[in-house]
């Protein structure tokens, strides 16, 4: 029996590797109980993708639109009129995923900062929250988000997977924060876990990241490695496992946290859940 509806607010369904079962993914979704998605973009191509596919759900999805780190030195300034004209859209409600990878370093970081700060003022400028990346760059993430929070409406860390300090100025400034199945992970996760009941509940919400972080618990295990969001359950309940609160009470509270942040259709919409046609 399942429990309450989940949320995810963080999918790239726009991946290549759910290109040739789509409409399955969500019809699999909605069985396990995840009832609304949020679509990451995170360039201006994929961003444009995140869109049209809201466009197919859209009693179901909504998107968001921004340069990942990764991508940043392949987005000059000039580009963010471009920018501007995805995050206008009505089915993108968080500007994002944007931030900052000292990890893999695939953009120089210089490039990082640069298109970090312009989606923030752009974000700022739209009124429209954010959905952020830190990895391994802490204090240059805060230091260039901080000028901006007092202009964003909202903000939230996902794939939170960093340190009790880190996590301690998040929720200092009123940061959301995005688990994933990080937690589920018994070799990387043991930090998180011990972390996540420090996060006060409407501050929490969940996510796959997928087709990424395909949690490890899942029993028995899928033959491949591809994440998608029927397994946002897996997550839930190891942070079950750690909160002290009803499940029903974790689930209720992190949904309404998405339903706000991201101006998600209401759960008792009762619009239709099949694709739309044109």
């Amino acid at each position: 029996m399942q429990t309450s509806p989940l949320i995810d607010i963080g999918i790239n369904l726009a991946h290549d590797s759910y290109a040739h079962d789509r409409a399955e993914v969500v019809a699999r979704a909605l069985d396990a109980g995840v009832v609304r998605m949020v679509v990451t973009g995170s360039s201006l191509e994929s961003a444009g993708q995140a869109i049209a596919i809201c466009r197919i759900w859209p009693a179901l999805m909504r998107a968001t639109a921004g340069i990942h780190p990764h991508h940043a030195q392949e987005f000059p300034d000039s580009n963010l009129p471009s920018l501007r004209q995805l995050l206008e859209d009505p089915l993108v409600t968080s500007a994002g995923e944007c931030g900052l990878d000292y990890f893999r370093d695939f953009s120089p970081r210089a490039d990082q900062r640069r298109v970090f700060a312009g989606q923030l003022a752009l974000a700022a400028e739209l009124g429209k929250p954010v959905f952020l990346h830190q990895r391994d760059a802490h204090e240059d993430f805060m230091a260039i988000l901080s000028d901006y929070l007092p202009d964003l409406p909202r903000a939230v860390v996902h794939c939170f997977t960093g340190s009790g300090e880190e996590l301690a100025a998040y929720l200092e400034r009123d940061l959301y924060v995005g688990i994933t199945g990080w937690i589920c992970d018994e070799r990387r996760g043991a930090g998180v876990k011990t972390l996540v009941p420090r996060i006060p509940l409407d501050r929490l919400m969940l996510e796959t990241d997928g087709p990424y972080l395909l949690p490890r618990n899942i029993q028995p295990k899928p033959s491949h490695r591809r994440n998608e969001p029927k397994y946002l359950r897996a997550v839930f309940d190891v942070v079950c496992e750690v909160r002290s609160e009803e499940p029903g009470e974790i689930a209720a509270t992190t949904s309404a946290n998405a339903l706000l942040f991201f101006n998600l259709p209401d759960l008792q919409d009762s619009g239709s859940h099949q694709p739309e046609t044109t």
